[in-house]
């Protein structure tokens, strides 16, 4: 999945935050500069911090599906949050 050009009307923001639900080895491989790490199987444990963050969200991991899936369960709970796809996609 790619970004939409909504979505990277978000990413131009200066108050947002971008949250990589990818697992902390991949993220350690590489991320955006600035990014929170959240793997997905762990966000419904943090909504509410999650809730606290800067937005919109902007959701990202290694090809986009992780991240959709991570913006269906926390646009579920009322977050602001965008699939911005792969993270490779929001850092270049």
């Amino acid at each position: 999945m790619t970004t939409n050009s909504k979505n990277k009307n978000h990413l131009n923001q200066k108050s947002k935050t971008i949250l990589d639900v990818r697992s902390p080895i991949e993220f350690q491989g590489g991320h955006v500069e600035g990014s929170l790490n959240i793997p997905l199987q762990e966000i419904m444990n943090k909504i509410d911090q999650i809730k606290k963050l800067p937005k919109p969200i902007i959701l990202c991991c290694a090809s986009g599906m992780r991240s959709h899936q991570a913006t269906i369960l926390l646009q579920n709970q009322g977050i602001d949050c965008q699939n911005g796809g792969s993270w490779l996609d929001i850092n270049f």
